[in-house]
Parts: structure tokens; sequence; C-alpha cells
């Protein structure tokens, strides 16, 4: 594994199908992440807009490859990265009637203050995957 990569692996009891959407349509993105202005679609940009003032955007990039129900690749930057564009995949499997969500966000290592980078990265997630598994289950 790259420098800088974070990897993080959910378990859901949400068919893949299910999870999906949450991954890609705008009015399931703002229940656990934030709102898109469109749905994600492949080769298409997007941007994630704040909470408080929905004409800013927070987030944004281009989704490099969208295999529904099974795979989900973005570029990926938002003011703290400086304008760098870091990736970030989706993975989704079936097990046991839910899904394995496997989240890797790569590109991390490029700033000044790596380690952070990374903790804040790590930790933000963290606080967004608690809303997914309550609202996608």
């Amino acid at each position: 594994m790259q420098k800088g990569t974070l990897v993080k692996t959910l378990f859901l009891k949400a068919p893949p199908e299910k999870v999906w959407a949450y991954l890609t349509e705008s009015d399931k993105l703002a229940e656990w992440f934030h709102r898109s202005r469109d749905n994600l679609r492949q080769g298409e940009a997007y941007a994630l807009l704040s909470d408080d003032n929905p004409e800013n955007n927070i987030c944004w990039g281009k989704i490099l490859q969208a295999t529904p129900h099974s795979k989900l690749v973005y570029s990926f930057t938002h003011d703290h990265l400086a304008g760098h564009e870091t990736t970030v995949t989706w993975e989704l499997a079936a097990q046991h009637g839910g899904t394995q969500l496997v989240m890797t966000h790569e590109g991390l290592q490029t700033s000044a203050a790596p380690l952070d980078m990374l903790s804040g990265h790590d930790k933000g997630w963290d606080d967004h995957f608690i809303k997914l598994r309550e609202k996608a289950a």
C-alpha cells in the first residue's frame, strides 16, 4: 500500500444496491456526507455542497469510474488540500445479506504535515461513517 493511504472497511445491513444509492444519489449523500449538485455519474465533474451555505463547494472532483453496485472511483479535493487531488475508491461486495464496503483514500501524503492530513481525514471519514451506518441500514 502506498504511503498516505487510508483504508476503511464497513459492514452494512443493506444490499449493495441500497448502499450504492447512498454513495451516488444527491439526496442520499446529504443524509450522511454532503449533498451534491447532481447525482454522481461516470465521467462527470461533481461538487459536494456546504450544509451552511449551499452555494459553496466544500469537496469536488471527477467521477473516474462508476460500476453500479460494485465500484465507484473519483478524484477528491477540498480547500484544506490546497488544490491537490486525491483519489477515493469505494468497493462494494454482497456479504451475508448485507454489504462489505471498502473505502480507499489515496494521495494524502503530499501536504506539509502528512500525519495531520491522514489523521484528520481518518477522523472525518469515521464521523461520516457513523451516519452512513444509521441511514443505510
